[in-house]
C-alpha cells in the first residue's frame, strides 16, 4: 500500500484545515489508519485513529485533540480524511498518516505497528 498525504498549509489559530491520505496499491477498508504528527524536538504522536470497516470503524483521539480533530474515512476513494478545526498554535507539526492491519485498539496509538507510511505534510498555525 502506497499512501499520499496532502492538505497541510498555513492556516491562523482558531481555523480549519482538513488533510487527506489517498491510498493505491491495497483494499485500503482493511487497513486500520491513524495520522500521527511530529513536532519539533517531541516523538510522533497519534493525533486520530480509525479501524478498518471490518472492526467497526472505530475511532480514537487523545484528549489534546478530541471535540476539534475528526478522522474519517471514504473507501470507496481510498482515501482517510483528518478535519482540523480551532487550531491552535502547539498543533503546528508535520503530519503523517499511516496504515496498519490485525490492530486491536490499544495498539492504534503505536506507531512503531504500523506498516506504511505517507510522506508528512506540514501544517503550520500561526497568524
Amino acid at each position: 500500500v502506497q499512501l499520499q498525504a496532502s492538505g497541510g498549509g498555513l492556516v491562523q489559530p482558531g481555523g480549519s484545515l482538513r488533510l487527506s491520505c489517498a491510498a493505491s496499491g491495497g483494499t485500503f477498508s482493511t487497513y486500520a489508519v491513524g495520522w500521527f504528527r511530529q513536532r519539533p524536538g517531541k516523538e510522533r504522536e497519534l493525533v486520530a485513529g480509525i479501524r478498518e470497516r471490518g472492526r467497526g470503524g472505530t475511532t480514537l483521539y487523545p484528549d489534546s485533540v478530541k471535540g476539534r480533530f475528526t478522522i474519517s474515512r471514504d473507501n470507496a476513494k481510498n482515501t482517510v480524511y483528518l478535519q482540523m478545526n480551532s487550531l491552535k498554535p502547539e498543533d503546528t507539526a508535520v503530519y503523517y498518516c499511516a496504515a496498519g492491519r490485525n490492530m486491536i485498539l490499544s495498539s492504534i496509538s503505536d506507531h512503531n505497528r504500523y506498516s506504511y507510511w505517507g510522506q508528512g505534510t506540514l501544517v503550520t498555525v500561526s497568524s
